[in-house]
């Protein structure tokens, strides 16, 4: 029962984020990345920080764990918490000014999603440059990614790669680095760790905002929804589901459901903004999506065979 609560919770996660490349992208139109992405990151930490206060009220029948944790400011979630922040300065705003970057007839929802989503592909690559043995599964959803994404993103040969595409992988490359600093914070509070990388994010691109951009605030009103939408739900709610969920999913199980995320943005995209995927994109589409089932399919075996011996 715990398996599938946990599966279920990470479903509604990847719908929110699936969500948040229509949120993104229509904030794109109107207000700067620095500006947005400072907005967000400093709404989710403040609503973060109301949850990490109240949780001896929310609950109360955990009190004595509650009791027994860390102070917030203990140097350990601070460390983890500058990390993950950093990390995700670099991944969030690469997608930000990627999802930008797009041209007006460009589905930038749909392909920003199936782009960011490779990062599960280059997880098991990057594990091999440590020494880990790479897996045939994982070759070949390699060798399919790449061919995906060639569909996508290059419809019009080497011309026809946008500068979005461009920035989109280099966010999927940050958003592996990202991966790798949160397993380093195993163990430590996700609340608190969560809402410190979130000031940290909104500080740095705060300074972006200053150097780069002149916001205003119409310029924030304008994006209001999206703000609210990101801010709240996507990072807010998104990150603490993500947190709660992964407690009884296991790890292959919830990368398999978190990589419906890719699935969402395309559909919200063609649903909200019509967003339309030409028939070469959406093979493309859906060759980056089995690719990155694929690459989980090693440590799927690997949890099931587990649980048979245990059996």
């Amino acid at each position: 029962m715990g398996q599938f609560i946990g599966s279920f919770l990470l479903f509604i996660t990847a719908i929110i984020w699936g969500l948040a490349f229509t949120a993104q992208s229509t904030a794109a139109e109107s207000i700067g990345s620095f500006t947005f992405n400072t907005a967000r990151c400093i709404l989710a930490a403040f609503f973060l920080m109301t949850i990490i206060l109240s949780r001896k009220t929310f609950y109360s029948v955990r009190k004595k764990e509650i009791t027994d944790a860390k102070p917030f400011f203990c140097k350990e979630n601070i460390t983890g918490g500058i990390l993950c922040g950093v990390t995700l300065f670099m991944g969030m705003n690469l997608q930000q000014f990627g999802i930008a970057a797009y041209p007006p007839d460009a589905a930038s929802s749909g392909r920003a999603g199936f782009l960011t989503a490779t990062y599960v592909v280059m997880i098991p690559i990057a594990q091999r440059l440590t020494g880990k043995k790479l897996q045939l599964p994982v070759i070949i959803a390699v060798i399919g990614c790449i061919f995906g994404m060639y569909l996508l993103c290059m419809s019009g040969g080497f011309n026809g790669i946008y500068t979005g595409d461009i920035l989109v992988l280099g966010c999927a490359l940050a958003y592996t680095a990202y991966i790798f600093a949160v397993d380093r914070c195993a163990g430590l509070d996700g609340l608190t760790v969560s809402c410190i990388q979130f000031f940290v994010c909104g500080i740095m691109c705060a300074i972006g905002t200053l150097l780069t951009e002149k916001p205003d605030i119409s310029v924030l009103l304008n994006a209001a929804v999206p703000i609210l939408y990101t801010g709240i739900l996507s990072s807010g709610v998104g990150y603490t589901l993500q947190i709660i969920g992964q407690k009884t999913a296991e790890p292959a199980v919830a990368s398999i459901v978190m990589s419906l995320e890719s699935v969402f943005a395309a559909l919200f995209g063609w649903l909200i903004l019509g967003e339309i995927l030409s028939t070469r994109e959406l093979i493309g589409c859906a060759l980056v999506f089995i690719s990155v089932i694929m690459a989980q399919i090693p440590d799927f075996v690997k949890v099931t065979k587990n649980k048979s011996e245990r059996m």
